[in-house]
């Protein structure tokens, strides 16, 4: 009894641990299509909407009208949106991003590292960071009859004060 109470406990403290390791913040970096590096925490003191999104995903195409319509409607009153992808093959994200066009930055995690940190359950994944850095909401996936309730949420985000 006591090695099962032990195995139990020790499984406990793995998973505290990696979820202490996957740490969704803007201390990260990624790269742009020219493999500049993105400082996440360059954007500090604005708004930040993160999504992770994959050309084969089939929401992701959903979102991107959605956050086009997000960093239009926003950008000048402090929301940031970074779009980074996951794919390992950058042609894929190049077709998809020829098709939706996006205005939004768009960044690149072909190696999932960033990914990783942040603990994806699904894709997309969306992060939404307040003006401080802090992590206030995530979600996975996109529904489209939810768009209000996240364009409700980064508005409560921007009104409020640094």
């Amino acid at each position: 009894m006591q090695l099962v109470s032990l195995a139990v406990v020790t499984l406990l403290m793995m998973g505290f641990a990696t979820h202490a390791v996957a740490a969704p913040s803007l201390e990260h970096q990624v790269v742009d299509a020219e493999g500049k590096v993105l400082n996440l925490s360059d954007y500090r003191g604005k708004v930040v909407y993160v999504d992770f999104w994959a050309s084969w995903c089939g929401p992701c195409r959903k979102s991107f009208p959605w956050m086009n319509e997000m960093h239009s409607r926003y950008k000048d009153k402090g929301l940031v949106v970074l779009a980074i992808n996951l794919d390992t093959d950058k042609d894929d994200a190049t077709a998809f991003l020829n098709d939706l066009k996006p205005q939004f930055v768009i960044g690149y995690d072909s190696e999932g590292e960033v990914a990783r940190r942040f603990d994806l359950q699904g894709m997309p994944s969306s992060f939404v960071f307040d003006k401080t850095g802090k992590l206030v909401k995530s979600h996975v996936g996109f529904f489209t009859e939810r768009a209000s309730e996240y364009e409700a949420e980064l508005v409560t985000l921007l009104e409020q004060p640094q």
